[in-house]
């Protein structure tokens, strides 16, 4: 057995076109959503307090049950009746959260009677059509577990009792989530292997439909001044020369504080699918503005897919030199956890920089797709290893023996090593620099994962 097949992985299948599924956790306040939203997802992510309607916005993370990977999002109470101006919105987002869903997760206290409000989500439920799983939260006992029979007698057919907080009947409601999701991501419009598939995403009016516009040489997007225009995400295809690019437009993404409207929420959804079914994400940015803290939590969700990610800085006609030296530098030092991101300076409505950007996509569509045969990148990680070896950690000398590339989109690699748990993130981090100057990986993130030499006798 030579080095390349003890390193390579089962045959690489490329990750379907597609989007995972969605499921939506609702319910009225304080019955534990958000507990079941950490439960599920395995981390400490949502506010959990015992004060009704903490959650207010929608909250989202990747989540996976029994090999199967689907986004989780926690919604804010439901109180169909309420004439607060807040908590309108709160159930207009879990009313938009129901039609997005591929499956509801309807939780409800199982220490308290249904309450006029569970009664109504009940209905708002069977019109949506959904599946629906029912879930009686709070039955931190098995006596308690059998007294939830309140979602029964209102109608609704197997129901699990569960204590988010403790964890008891969590093996049966994965179940049921394995039962309802579909075995593979759901499929998108087939696109060939040649095309790079390009989502265009940012905060509102940063200028991403004009941008398309201006490609494509037609008004096809509704451009207009008012923020979150476009509402849906929206393919088109695009030839320059002899290429073709399918770019994604998406709904803007606002900032924090004025995210109010229930229709701006759902752009948060439509941006993390549109990444999950390109090779290119571009972050656009309106370079008066400059990156705020939701363009970096996109460029932070595209870096986590693997995708190849551009930064634009829009409109650069209307601002002076000086305000856009100081907004690439400002970007720079904000994506300094990922330098190895590109900033592009462009305007759609001109057309500058646009020819520039369309060859940065391409350059970043290739590497993303790029192999190195093994032979070449371990001579070159002898040289790289002869030139900085890997520092002692407590008292190892850390060898590296061999490397081996094991996968694509986004090139991943295998290093084998005497010791993997002593091998500084730093130098990973320096070999993935050395990765990306040699074999011209711009705009792409690298993984290395270390592995142990195998004994002589599990080599035989």
């Amino acid at each position: 057995m030579n080095r390349e097949d003890r390193l390579s992985t089962p045959a690489e299948t490329r990750v379907a076109r597609g989007h995972r599924p969605l499921v939506a956790i609702v319910g009225r306040p304080n019955v534990g959503k958000s507990t079941l939203f950490n439960r599920l997802v395995g981390k400490h992510l949502a506010i959990v307090e015992d004060e009704p309607g903490v959650t207010r916005d929608r909250h989202y993370a990747d989540a996976e049950v029994r090999g199967k990977q689907f986004v989780l999002v926690d919604t804010g109470g439901f109180e169909p009746n309420t004439q607060d101006p807040l908590m309108v919105g709160v159930r207009d987002q879990v009313r938009l959260a129901i039609a997005e869903a591929d499956v509801v997760l309807f939780v409800t206290d199982s220490t308290a009677a249904l309450t006029d409000a569970d009664l109504e989500a009940l209905k708002l439920l069977r019109r949506a059509g959904r599946p629906v799983i029912y879930v009686a939260n709070k039955a931190d006992s098995v006596a308690r577990a059998m007294e939830a029979t309140d979602l029964y007698r209102a109608g609704a057919d197997n129901v699990i009792a569960v204590s988010a907080q403790h964890g008891r009947g969590m093996m049966e409601l994965e179940g049921a989530l394995d039962a309802r999701l579909p075995a593979t991501p759901l499929e998108d419009t087939v696109i060939g292997e040649g095309v790079a598939r390009v989502a265009v995403v940012g905060r509102p009016n940063a200028g991403k439909s004009s941008l398309i516009n201006k490609l494509l040489g037609s008004e096809r997007l509704v451009v207009t001044d008012v923020p979150g225009t476009t509402r849906d995400a929206i393919d088109t295809m695009v030839t320059r020369g002899d290429k073709q690019y399918v770019f994604v437009d998406t709904a803007g993404i606002r900032r924090k504080r004025s995210v109010s409207a229930p229709v701006e929420m759902t752009s948060v959804m439509q941006a993390i699918r549109a990444m999950e079914r390109c090779d290119v994400v571009v972050v656009l940015v309106d370079v008066a503005e400059g990156l705020a803290d939701q363009d970096l939590r996109l460029v932070s969700l595209a870096e986590e897919r693997g995708r190849a990610i551009v930064v634009g800085l829009n409109k650069v006609d209307s601002v002076d030199a000086k305000v856009e030296r100081a907004a690439v530098a400002d970007a720079h030092k904000k994506l300094s956890f990922a330098p190895w991101i590109p900033v592009m300076k462009l305007s759609a409505k001109v057309g500058k920089g646009t020819t520039s950007l369309l060859a940065m996509v391409d350059r970043a569509w290739t590497a993303h797709g790029k192999r190195v045969p093994t032979a070449e990148a371990n001579r070159f990680f002898e040289e790289v290893v002869d030139k900085h070896p890997p520092p002692t950690a407590s008292g190892r000398a850390v060898r590296i023996y061999y490397i081996s590339q094991v996968g694509t989109h986004p090139p991943r690699f295998a290093a084998v090593t005497n010791f993997p748990e002593y091998v500084h993130p730093s130098y990973s981090r320096y070999m993935q620099t050395q990765l990306r100057e040699r074999f011209g990986f711009e705009a792409v993130p690298v993984r290395i994962s270390f592995k142990a030499k195998r004994k002589r006798e599990d080599m035989a």
